[in-house]
């Protein structure tokens, strides 16, 4: 009966074996499932819906085939659209019937469409502005011949990526509201063997627990089946006949024998125990024949069960363990997929109407690496051009006279750079409009000696890339407000709004006037002790000019004057949680030295900044240094009693000129 079990143990753990091994071999499935796309037209551009890579679950891999250098790029919808408006593409959506539906778009059609129902603020179509060498600016290509903007290098796309020949981008998993573009250069037509690709479940959750049944099935076959031997042996072992029947006795008496019968029973009578070892041995003559050699074939039966058991049980349990290490973590139940752990839900909660922000937080810190390299490059080779590819307004005029000094007065220090070892806020406006700013404050981790750096950056239409505008170094005093996540962004406020204790357009106007007119200023209150620390600092350097003219024997013959009024670019302000404001402004403070008698000539003597911009090394009418100051304000909600805060302040050298 040993032996039946045995076989069918044996046949089960076949079937269970072979079972779990055809899960993962003949029975299982292709790894992908893949859609082409079919263009039939040619176009430079191919936007692709997110909803096509969106077909099917999990993550979606894109597959470009081509001729050369093939970019891809995703982003907004509407902010691709936007920069698709003056272009010819092939819009790459889902149709109602779950087939793709491919459509070939006109340069210009939507903004036909558009012009019927005009919207305010509208996103002005793109103007060619040259660059150095051909080089593109925000994408915009420079080349009269052939015509195209090649996608590379623009600011809008929230990633990209590019490769020879054969791109391939996996595990892309893009969410609602976004899209693919997929182009060369923008010159020739974009490749049109494209496919996407997603991966199928491919699990066998049974495979492994089957493998692992059947190895131990086997096991247990193979333990009924040493049994069954071992039985079976036992049963053929050597066996002695016991004696026939005797007959039946009766009582003799012995004193009714002879006397010579009577001597030879008491002859015969045992006088000592038979010996212990003889009966030892007659009771062991089933298993050991003393008659043969202890070596003999006989005396070796009773030894080979056990090792034999031992030995055929270590093959079950070698191929159990082989069959279960070779199982891979999907061919066994995942039972902790059923439980996932919690989500923080955010505290904030934008409105229903908010617009996106300008910009994701990983999309801002790639686009000022991008600028900070940008201008040491150009700071390297004074190229003004090429910063101007990346600064703007104050910060751009701040940069053309650090370039010109630099020309001339070789020792001097190079500007200083962007830092962007660690980027800890980032602002962006909420808007699906142009233009679009972005506060942002970035800090260097590799030298303690550079301090913090607020910037505003501004992206003028689709086409261009972001500028910087405004630039300052942050106060080691200074306390940064709290602002809106990045996700969320914020809103920009109105020059002339009346919810700020100071209008953002007014805060230039105010603080030159408490430059100018100290403690008897109207807004002299209105500021903290940093700023009222800044404007002391500045009518001190302005008594160190009058000075100078005193310790050169020329107060009589010259005179000083100065002047702090608001530069003509206009203040940047963006709303903080507490109803507040960050505002950017600048001004321009004016140091002018003038002879006060015909006869007397201004000389520059040590005053090398002012023989490098001029040229020239006196003058009989007189010169005028402008300075030009960046500041960061904290300006608190109306109503507030809280002072306006000084963020952050820069100085730079403006100008100097000769006056005729």
């Amino acid at each position: 009966m040993r032996f039946v079990w045995a076989v069918v143990a044996f046949v089960l753990a076949a079937v269970l074996i072979g079972a779990g091994i055809a899960q993962r071999t003949i029975f299982l499935g292709p790894p992908s499932q893949q859609t082409q796309v079919e263009v039939e037209e040619p176009a430079p551009f191919v936007l692709m819906d997110g909803e096509v890579l969106r077909t099917h679950p999990g993550a979606q891999t894109l597959l470009v085939r081509g001729e050369g250098e093939i970019f891809a790029s995703y982003g907004r919808t509407p902010d691709m659209e936007a920069w698709l408006a003056d272009s010819d593409y092939n819009h790459v959506t889902v149709a109602d019937d779950g087939t793709l539906d491919v459509e070939h778009v006109v340069a210009g059609a939507a903004a036909d469409e558009t012009d019927a129902t005009p919207a305010p603020e509208e996103t002005p179509a793109p103007e060619a502005t040259p660059t150095p060498e051909g080089e593109t600016d925000g994408g915009e290509s420079t080349s009269e011949e052939p015509a195209g903007r090649n996608p590379a290098g623009s600011d809008l796309w929230l990633d990209s990526f590019g490769d020879e020949n054969a791109l391939i981008a996996d595990n892309m998993q893009l969410p609602d509201g976004t899209s693919v573009l997929i182009a060369y250069d923008g010159t020739k037509d974009a490749p049109d063997d494209i496919a996407v690709s997603w991966p199928l479940d491919t699990s066998t959750p049974w495979a492994g627990p089957l493998m692992a049944a059947g190895g131990a099935v086997l096991l247990i076959g193979l333990i009924l089946y040493i049994l069954g031997i071992r039985h079976q042996r036992r049963g053929r072992g050597p066996r002695r006949k016991g004696p026939g029947p005797l007959p039946v006795t009766e009582p003799i008496d012995v004193a009714a024998l002879p006397p010579a019968e009577r001597e030879a029973i008491a002859s015969t009578e045992p006088h000592a125990p038979a010996d212990a070892t003889e009966e030892t041995r007659i009771e062991d003559a089933e298993i050991v024949d003393e008659g043969k050699e202890p070596d003999s074939k006989n005396a070796m039966r009773a030894a080979r069960p056990a090792g034999r058991r031992r030995m055929l049980a270590l093959p079950a349990l070698g191929l159990t363990a082989l069959l279960v290490a070779g199982c891979s973590a999907d061919s066994w139940p995942q039972f902790d997929e059923s439980a996932p752990s919690p989500t923080p839900t955010p505290t904030v909660i934008a409105p229903e109407n908010q617009k996106p922000p300008a910009v994701t937080e990983a999309q801002a810190t790639r686009i000022l690496q991008t600028i900070s390299g940008t201008l040491e490059e150009a700071d390297t080779a004074l190229d003004v051009d090429l910063a101007s590819t990346r600064l703007d307004g104050p910060a751009l005029a701040a940069r053309t006279t650090e370039y010109a000094l630099r020309t001339q007065i070789t020792d001097g220090p190079l500007p200083s750079v962007i830092p962007t070892d660690e980027v800890e806020v980032v602002l962006p406006e909420a808007t699906d409009r142009w233009p679009r700013t972005v506060l942002m404050l970035s800090k260097g981790t590799s030298d303690d000696t550079v301090p913090p750096v607020i910037l505003t950056m501004t992206q003028a239409d689709p086409w261009s890339n972001y500028k910087v505008t405004d630039m300052a170094e942050m106060s080691a005093d200074a306390v940064f407000p709290d602002v809106a996540a990045a996700w969320l962004g914020t809103s920009l406020v109105p020059q002339d709004s009346a919810f700020l204790r100071v209008a953002p357009g007014e805060v230039s106007a105010a603080f030159a006037d408490v430059v100018d007119s100290g403690d008897k200023s109207a807004s002299y209150d209105l500021f903290d002790d940093l700023s009222l620390n800044l404007a002391k600092s500045i009518v001190d350097s302005r008594q160190a000019v009058v000075q100078t003219l005193a310790d050169n024997g020329a107060s009589a013959t010259s005179q000083a004057a100065f002047d702090m009024a608001p530069a003509t670019s206009v203040p940047v302000s963006m709303t903080t949680l507490d109803s507040g404001a960050i505002v950017a402004v600048s001004l321009t403070d004016t140091e002018s030295v003038t002879p006060t008698s015909a006869d007397a000539v201004i000389r520059f003597g040590d005053n090398a900044q002012a023989k490098a911009l001029t040229g020239v090394t006196e003058s009989a009418k007189g010169v005028e240094t402008t300075y030009e100051f960046q500041l960061f304000f904290s300006v608190p909600a109306q109503g507030s009693t809280e002072q306006i805060k000084l963020l952050a302040v820069r100085q730079d050298l403006l100008s100097v000129k000769v006056i005729e």
